[in-house]
């Protein structure tokens, strides 16, 4: 039997509340586990725990030199919101990894960005059943415009905890 998810029981009883401040209560603890997370100042603006949608507003500290969205802070949003939706839905009894990156930079970023993750039942079946494995996790990142300026495929693992 699987030991019950930190993360996941403090998201549920997160969700209770208002929808801003268990977006805040989120992204806080969210932060606090992932220190880059909060320094790059990324939030999570809505979840039901099988999806997320993270936000990154276009500020200078994650600036490159044009004045879009830095490719490295991609990158950063886009794992992210897929490992939120891995680590609340894994058994508590094991750890995320991410395992690959594979991020292809199509075009110009256009102001603040967005990344939506989400995992099927299928594949939190498995999460919850199989002792280690791995999985493709859908993230869709967008700009201001709405247009996707990086295709990326994150592929997260997971183990059993020592």
């Amino acid at each position: 039997m699987s030991k019950p998810n930190p993360l996941r029981k403090f998201a549920n009883k997160a969700l209770t509340y208002p929808h801003g401040l268990a977006m805040w209560l989120l992204t806080t603890v969210f932060r606090f586990k992932v220190k880059l997370v909060g320094t790059a100042g990324l939030k999570i603006i809505e979840t039901d725990l099988k999806r997320v949608v993270f936000y990154q507003k276009n500020k200078t500290k994650v600036q490159n030199h044009i004045g879009s969205v830095h490719a490295a802070a991609m990158a950063l949003l886009a794992e992210s919101a897929t490992g939120f939706v891995v680590g609340v839905n894994l058994p508590g009894d094991k750890l995320p990894l991410i395992k690959s990156m594979n991020l292809r930079y199509v075009k110009r970023a256009k102001g603040d960005m967005k990344a939506e993750a989400w995992v099927t039942d299928e594949q939190i079946s498995r999460m919850q059943t199989d002792p280690k494995g791995d999985l493709i996790v859908a993230v869709k990142v967008t700009d201001e415009t709405g247009e996707e300026p990086v295709i990326c495929e994150m592929n997260w693992a997971w183990v059993e905890k020592r």
